[in-house]
């Protein structure tokens, strides 16, 4: 029997829906990702590579086609924590060429830089507030609560779970779709209503990242 058995049975029962199985997978591997991404980056631009594996790994499509779990592919000949931070690394890799080809400064050039003044800094607080509270109106109410308890209350998500009846898997769920919402929002309202270019955008919301100043999710997301 394989050392990584156990590993290789949750990946398979994830990959074939069993919300338990995902519940558990959540509770385990959600605080190791993260973990494994704010190595890879201080900055916390690594963790969005790692909310976005959330949705590979259930199986969700853009197309709304059959699901396909990323976990299929794990195969049992490390750990499943070994294999997530292998996946996750190669993934902040491929973001790093596909920057680089682009044009746009190595990703360690952009953490020594979120240190040195910026100063657009308060224009680019101003944008994102303005454009992060148009995102957050349209979401409908319920999502507003999720957010507000998992990110301004700071609950557990099983906490956040037991407030919105429901599992800590579907507030998972919910919360990587509410982030994906407000991050195309926001970044279309830049466009639109700023005039800012992809290029522009990217600087403006790395910027903010870095250093918020007085932008208030509370506000945002209760006013």
């Amino acid at each position: 029997m394989s050392a990584y058995a156990a590993d290789l049975e949750l990946a398979r029962r994830c990959a074939e829906g069993d919300e338990h199985a995902w519940e558990t997978f959540v509770r385990e591997y959600r605080p190791l990702l993260y973990r494994a991404a704010d190595a890879l980056d201080p900055t916390q631009s690594a963790r969005e590579i790692a909310d976005s594996l959330y949705a590979e790994l259930y199986g969700i499509t853009a197309s709304g086609s059959e699901r396909q779990s990323l976990l299929r592919y794990y195969q049992g000949r490390s750990s499943l924590g070994t294999w997530l931070r292998a996946v996750l690394a190669q993934r902040y890799v491929d973001r790093i060429r596909s920057a680089r080809h682009a044009g746009e400064p190595p990703t360690e050039d952009i953490a020594a830089a979120a240190h040195e003044p910026d100063p657009d800094r308060s224009r680019h607080v101003a944008l994102v507030s303005d454009a992060l509270a148009h995102a957050v109106s349209a979401l409908d109410a319920r999502d507003r609560l999720r957010l507000g308890c998992y990110y301004v209350q700071q609950l557990t998500l099983a906490e956040t779970g037991r407030i919105m009846g429901e599992s800590e898997a579907t507030t998972s769920r919910q919360l990587a779709r509410s982030r994906t919402a407000i991050r195309k929002t926001v970044e279309r309202r830049l466009r639109e209503n700023a005039r800012m270019s992809d290029d522009e955008i990217a600087a403006c919301l790395r910027s903010v990242a870095a250093d918020p100043g007085p932008l208030d999710l509370k506000q945002v997301i209760y006013e």
